[in-house]
């Protein structure tokens, strides 16, 4: 059965979030399936590089799925970006090694916040950013976000209260930059826990409104108290902007 790997983007306002739902809400994987399976004709099973939450994008989701006939690359791209909604998009899509697989195949990912830092709207953005209006000094933002740089338990940036897996992870950069009223805030690592991105960037927001201090992280490393880190951003402003294989 030939594999394939695919490079989609997808505006996760309107969704429940990738993964499919067995009461058959309305998923970002489950309308990729859908299409698949339908050009397919019989089920097709499909592979992300990993779960985004309800409204939360993505720029450069990878996905991988096997056929029992092949298909040109190009003739698939353009049936899939046919039937999908306009709100999800194929950019690509090549033929992958038998063993690849979208998510075990990952390396490390790069998260992008966005958020509007102005008392002003921004209304044509305003679905892929979230609003602060309080200024945000992000000389202190630059210098909390030091903390998190290497290999740590993030056990108090995960929203999932039992953990049956390792909490440890390793951030391999964190860069923030301000655009006018926007600061974007970058995140690259090996992986990342549920709501970890969001977490993070809540914590690195109390530093820049002077609530936090930055000296104060490695605590929540070692206490790995969910309660005593930073807030769970909203997801709007969240986007998966890349996927790294070896």
């Amino acid at each position: 059965m030939p594999v394939y790997k695919a490079l989609i983007q997808y505006d996760g306002t309107r969704y429940r979030g990738w993964q499919s739902q067995k009461n058959g809400e309305n998923t970002i994987q489950g309308k990729i399936v859908s299409v698949l399976s339908r050009l397919a004709e019989k089920p097709v099973e499909v592979q992300g590089s990993g779960r985004t939450d309800a409204g939360v994008h993505a720029r450069g989701q990878v996905i991988s799925f096997a056929l029992e006939d092949f298909w040109d690359p190009g003739e698939l791209l353009a049936a899939m970006n046919r039937y999908l909604p306009e709100d999800i998009g194929v950019l690509s899509i090549e033929e992958a090694p038998d063993r690849f697989h979208a998510r075990l195949c990952a390396r490390g990912k790069t998260y992008l916040y966005r958020i509007w830092n102005s008392s002003l709207p921004n209304v044509f953005e305003r679905k892929w950013m979230d609003t602060i209006s309080e200024p945000l000094n992000t000389e202190a933002m630059a210098e909390a976000a030091s903390y998190f740089l290497g290999t740590h338990d993030f056990a108090a940036f995960c929203a999932v209260k039992k953990k049956k897996k390792s909490t440890v992870r390793t951030i391999h950069e964190i860069r923030i930059e301000r655009e006018g009223d926007e600061v974007r805030i970058w995140v690259t690592g090996d992986g990342f826990l549920h709501h970890m991105v969001r977490i993070l960037v809540g914590t690195l927001v109390e530093a820049g409104l002077g609530r936090r201090e930055g000296c104060e992280i490695p605590k929540l490393f070692a206490e790995g108290i969910r309660a005593q880190a930073g807030i769970t951003m909203p997801a709007r402003g969240l986007t998966l902007w890349e996927v790294y294989y070896e």
